[in-house]
């Protein structure tokens, strides 16, 4: 992808674009409003007539996140189907990939084919930093055939940057929020059970290791979890479902 010279008048319009990305306050805004900015102002500053993509893959599932348009969505689509290209191997691998030209284009022959069917001509991932299991990539889709030069890579690096901090911060606040929901409810399940052990102690006389072991013993006999056993019990005074 040909970069404008640094000193030429699209110099300007970089600016802005930066300038507007760090007026940004994440805390007003949703990952999605944020994301689809980073793209929107990748596709006004980089050459080759782009449309840009973020793809998230976790779990070994990727998605886009946002997209600029159509064009990139769709082709993210096809790399997600054929479980091929730049997007794909940039999240995974954490290395810029590219195609310099699709018409040509040896490494991911099918999905460049269909890109070139689909008027792209070129195409650049960079990598997001990875966060709590969750990697992903900057996608710039160009319309016009270019080459990649180290100013337009640089540009994408920055413009990557600004892409991480949403993502990341969202990835991150929903692996807290599954961590937290997972020790309440494993609080929860104790609570229950120590209150069943404490019913079978005062109605059976029984050593809290030997209620443990009737909940227990329950519990397997009827395929049911033991919180399941011990809310049960609680509530009903019976141990085995009807």
């Amino acid at each position: 992808m040909t970069s404008p010279d640094a000193d030429g008048p699209d110099a300007a319009v970089v600016q802005s674009a930066f300038d507007e990305l760090g007026r940004l306050n994440f805390a007003e805004h949703s990952l999605e409003s944020i994301v689809r900015t980073v793209t929107e102002l990748t596709a006004r500053v980089l050459p080759g007539e782009p449309i840009a993509s973020v793809t998230i893959l976790r779990g070994g599932r990727a998605s886009t996140v946002a997209s600029s348009g159509d064009l990139a969505f769709e082709l993210d689509q096809e790399q997600y189907r054929l479980g091929a290209g730049p997007c794909l191997s940039a999240a995974a691998t954490g290395r810029p990939s590219e195609i310099a030209d699709t018409r040509s284009d040896q490494q991911w022959p099918d999905f460049a084919a269909v890109a070139a069917e689909a008027g792209c001509d070129s195409m650049l991932s960079h990598p997001l930093p990875v966060r709590e299991q969750v990697s992903g990539a900057l996608n710039v889709y160009a319309r016009q055939l270019t080459t990649a030069d180290q100013r337009t890579r640089d540009l994408l690096v920055r413009l990557t940057a600004y892409a991480a901090v949403p993502v990341s911060n969202m990835y991150l606040y929903e692996a807290a929020v599954a961590r937290a929901e997972h020790l309440q409810s494993a609080l929860d399940s104790r609570a229950v059970i120590d209150q069943a052990k404490g019913i079978l102690m005062e109605r059976f006389r029984l050593t809290p290791d030997a209620a443990f072991q009737a909940l227990t013993r329950v519990s397997m006999e009827t395929n049911t979890k033991l919180r399941d056993v011990a809310v049960r019990f609680v509530a009903s005074g019976e141990f085995r479902p009807d």
